[in-house]
């Protein structure tokens, strides 16, 4: 039965191996749903959140996987509507990991609101000059956008195929992908830059005050434009390691560096503009309010001025120089050295704003607060990579994920624990040929 939902002229291990190898997995995975319901029975004294740290450990999850889930409206707003075709073989990964990332955001905001019972209330009873509740409009109208472009993949699975409504279902969607693609790029547009907004304008908060254009402060535009660099390369670093752990190849290079390409210039125009900002905000916005730069660095280790020398100048101008360099991004270790550091500093980036941003003293009677999660935040933060890694496996073994893996894998290929039972034929030219 197992083997008739696997895709056609493609092999995958034995359905038992399967199943060990997902048993840790799903054991970490249980332990992080345990934490999640002590929190959702006894509220958010499970937590180590304080008074200096409202926004924590979950928070920075949240905007994390947010930006790294930013690779599905890119690379669909690059497939789509510019037209790159050759992206077509990397844009169903690219929703997968899309859907992970934002119903895992959607999932520590109900775990964050303390009671999600009264979720509703962020619709219904809606604040109307909040971002946040923008963001949670658009983050839950986008993660529907992402599920429509999902289901037509859904519906190529062999056995729903053979059902002929599902299966111009799933044909017509595909006619009619663009729409949502282009929806799912305005709403991202959104939603990225307004979860920087949120920042951006805390006055009480100098560290992440920043002027800007209008309504919208410089990190609106920068944590948009930050998701659509990193976004692409946690696409393609995913994707590297599923041939790693399959031993197979799974898109051809070509499309990796088209990818890569577009992701590094997008990367160094990026940096570019944070170096910018960084600058100006050092420079004329910190001194305006009374500040001075390293009054918001601290000597122990967790707040050093390390934070911002690594954030720009490791995990951003070396990976953007590395993919913008042809001979860089076609280097399979300089590769994957610059899409970790991207992805690293996306990850800063994201902590920096929310974490440091608490902890900065804006009394001159306060300290330094420090903070570390409770194991319930540790556990519960651990769903979103647990659960994609289920996810993943699950969608690998039973959908056609890569359109170019049967291309670059023939049927005598077989990844780890793939190996063809040979066929009567086969073994008889076996013992002919010893004879």
């Amino acid at each position: 039965m197992d083997n008739a939902l696997i895709p056609k002229e493609v092999k995958r291990c034995p359905f038992s191996q399967f199943i060990i190898l997902l048993g840790p997995v799903v054991g970490v995975l249980l332990l992080g749903v345990f934490a999640m319901s002590l929190v959702w029975l006894k509220g958010l004294n499970q937590t180590n959140m304080n008074d200096a740290y409202g926004f924590a450990a979950w928070i920075w999850a949240d905007l994390t996987v947010i930006a790294l889930g930013g690779g599905a409206f890119f690379t669909g707003f690059l497939r789509y509507i510019i037209g790159k075709d050759e992206l077509k073989n990397i844009i169903n990964y690219a929703v997968l990991i899309g859907v992970i990332c934002y119903s895992s955001a959607l999932l520590i905001l109900g775990i964050d609101i303390g009671q999600p019972l009264r979720g509703w209330f962020i619709f219904w009873h809606a604040n109307v000059h909040s971002m946040l509740t923008e963001v949670a409009f658009c983050l839950t109208v986008y993660l529907g956008v992402l599920i429509i472009e999902f289901v037509p993949l859904i519906m190529e699975n062999r056995q729903i195929d053979r059902v002929p409504f599902f299966h111009h279902l799933g044909h017509r969607m595909h006619e009619i992908m663009a729409v949502f693609a282009a929806t799912g790029a305005y709403l991202s547009f959104f939603h990225q830059g307004s979860l920087g907004g949120v920042a951006g304008v805390l006055f009480g908060r100098p560290f992440a005050f920043r002027e800007g254009v209008f309504i919208w402060p410089w990190t609106f535009f920068l944590f948009t434009w930050s998701a659509a660099a990193v976004g692409p390369c946690f696409t393609m670093l995913i994707t590297r390691i599923t041939e790693k752990i399959t031993q197979k190849k799974l898109v051809k290079e070509n499309v990796i560096q088209l990818l890569a390409k577009i992701s590094g210039w997008m990367l160094t125009t990026y940096i570019i503009a944070k170096i910018i900002d960084t600058w100006y905000w050092a420079a004329v916005t910190a001194p305006s309010k009374g500040f001075t730069l390293m009054d918001f660095y601290s000597n122990n280790p967790l707040y050093g001025i390390w934070i911002l020398v690594v954030e720009i100048v490791i995990f951003g101008v070396v990976p953007a120089a590395i993919l913008i360099i042809e001979k860089g991004r076609r280097h399979p270790i300089l590769f994957i050295t610059a899409v970790v550091l991207a992805v690293l500093g996306v990850c800063l980036n994201r902590w920096v704003m929310v974490l440091q941003v608490m902890a900065v003293p804006v009394l001159p009677f306060e300290g330094w607060p420090m903070y570390f999660p409770s194991w319930q935040e540790i556990a519960t933060t651990m769903i979103p990579v647990t659960y994609g890694i289920v996810f993943i496996s699950l969608a690998y073994r039973y959908l056609p994920i890569f359109p170019q893996e049967q291309e670059l894998n023939p049927m005598g290929q077989m990844g780890p624990g793939e190996q063809e039972k040979p066929s009567i034929l086969s073994d008889r030219k076996l013992r002919s040929a010893e004879t």
